[in-house]
């Protein structure tokens, strides 16, 4: 294995010859204009980051390097872009989601050096840590940086940056607001602020003269509030606050009628342990204003919301939180409507307050995606959601309901279709057992916190697909597996927070031998 030192010295090496940098270029150079600067985008993030994929076609439509084709939006086009730079290897996908699509991918470091290079000559952007960033060309369009830290914040200068369009800082360790102040009052053309994981505590209300940003990150930042002075970004599309400390967004927020993603949760529980760890943002009274909506995740269910909700027929992903009983007919029944609607999360008031899907028969056939946290209404599993819908279902995420005592059998007769599955804090009966045709798709299988479970049986056959394997906080958990062996293809396997005794049976089955074939063990 190279070093640190080594493996540096082999890229400079790389990136200097002829031939590569050749090879790269003729790459680079056959690629449409688009396209390039599609690539070129892509090498703002840092070494090794893995860059999403939802995250990453939002910013290409902010930048406006991705209109909409033949009927499709920009959205579609765009993730066309990314499938090319993918296939003519210029990116790697790191990992895919349910459906086969890309999650997350990365730039190749030597590809990415020589892609900075590039930028830089073209004068396209720069990615820089904060301490060159002092340095920086004032006329850089698209500047990233990270880490930035209060010693060298310090002594910043006022930042004069006229032509500045773009300003990524991922896990900025501060960011003052005066600095903050000073970009936006220089930089007219901002189109995009990326201050994912930065400890930013606030938003200037200089941010309402950027007539210009379309793209607004503050995802995992301290942030408790946003100015009231939003409502003048009437070009902005995506507005990602999810997991700051917001609670409540701006009444003027609805004015702004070319929002297309809203991402707005905040988690009370770091830990995940209680039933509402994760809470949503009330929804603005006039939420049906933002009629170009495609992503709203996350909001409080009220006795407005259906009816709120009915002019939004572009949503593709809507997450509900504290949602009632009372709620659900008529929330569901508008649910029901959206053609679009592919991704769905629905979370009930509190643990007890049990859910009714009678009426959710959704007319999309999209619809792959459900979360669903509460507990179930008697006869669930014989509604059309489950029913007539189960061949479009590929994710399901079970949270606090309980089945009965055989959940896996129960799942496993309607929904044959799965690639995901994962059941969390439930109740069960002692033995869990995965028939020999159970699930003949699934790729993932998630098992936390079941507290009643001391033993699972896979029998052989069951599983064909798996890859990765997940048992977690099943403290009750004191035998191996039984048939685990057998799963072929798996590729990872997590045994976790289970019985004391756990790991002595394992070992005494002689089962590190017998799962040499699993790429990650984890126990």
């Amino acid at each position: 294995m190279f070093g640190i030192k080594h493996t540096k010295q082999l890229r400079s090496e790389l990136s200097k010859n002829n031939n590569i940098r050749a090879i790269l270029n003729m790459s680079y150079h056959d690629l449409s204009g688009e396209l390039r600067n599609c690539f070129l985008y892509c090498s703002l993030f840092s070494e090794d980051y893995p860059i999403s994929r939802e995250s990453l076609v939002r910013l290409w439509i902010a930048e406006g390097f991705v209109l909409s084709k033949e009927n499709n939006t920009p959205e579609v086009v765009a993730e066309g872009n990314l499938m090319e730079l993918i296939y003519r290897n210029m990116l790697q996908i790191k990992e895919n989601d349910e459906l086969g699509r890309v999650t997350t991918c990365t730039m190749h470091d030597i590809v990415r050096d020589l892609a900075l290079s590039i930028a830089k000559e073209e004068k396209f952007g720069s990615a820089n840590d904060f301490g060159t960033m002092v340095q920086i060309n004032k006329d850089v369009r698209r500047l990233s940086s990270y880490e930035w830290n209060d010693s060298v914040a310090a002594t910043a200068p006022k930042f004069k940056l006229p032509r500045l369009r773009t300003l990524v800082s991922l896990g900025a360790i501060s960011f003052p607001t005066y600095m903050l102040d000073s970009i936006l009052s220089e930089s007219s053309y901002l189109t995009v602020l990326e201050l994912q994981d930065s400890e930013i505590t606030q938003l200037p209300k200089s941010i309402g003269n950027m007539f210009n940003l379309r793209y607004i990150g503050l995802r995992r930042t301290k942030v408790k509030s946003l100015p009231d002075s939003i409502e003048k970004l009437s070009n902005l599309y995506t507005l990602d606050i999810k997991q700051t400390k917001i609670e409540k967004l701006p009444r003027g927020i609805t004015k702004i009628k070319k929002l297309r993603h809203l991402l707005a949760d905040r988690y009370d529980d770091e830990k995940h342990s209680e039933f509402r760890y994760f809470k949503g943002v009330q929804a603005p009274k006039d939420l049906s204003n933002l009629e170009e909506l495609q992503t709203l995740e996350t909001v409080e269910a009220s006795k407005d919301l259906a009816v709120q909700l009915k002019k939004l027929m572009q949503l593709r992903s809507v997450w509900i939180d504290n949602i009632s009983s009372a709620d659900c007919g008529n929330i569901f029944a508008t649910l029901s409507t959206m053609p679009l609607l592919s991704s769905l999360l629905l979370s009930a008031r509190d643990e007890n307050e049990p859910l009714c899907f009678e009426a959710l028969q959704p007319m999309s056939k999209e619809l792959h995606r459900s979360i669903i946290r509460g507990q179930w209404a008697k006869g669930t599993l014989d509604y059309p959601i489950f029913l007539s819908h189960t061949t479009h279902l590929k994710y399901l995420a079970l949270s606090w309901c309980n089945l009965g005592e055989d959940p896996l059998g129960m799942l496993a007769s309607h929904l044959s279709n799965l690639t995901y599955l994962r059941l969390n804090n439930m109740h069960s009966s002692k033995t869990l057992v995965l028939d020999a045709e159970a699930f003949p798709h699934l790729k993932t299988l998630v098992l936390m916190h079941m507290p009643d479970v001391n033993q699972i049986n896979i029998t052989d056959g069951a599983l064909p697909c798996i890859e990765g394997l997940y048992i977690v906080s099943l403290w009750k958990l004191d035998k191996v597996p039984q048939g685990i062996e057998s799963l072929a293809s798996l590729k990872k396997l997590w045994l976790k927070d289970l019985h004391k005794d756990f790991k002595t049976q394992w070992k005494g089955d002689g089962m590190h031998q017998k799962m040499l074939h699993v790429a990650e063990v984890r126990i």
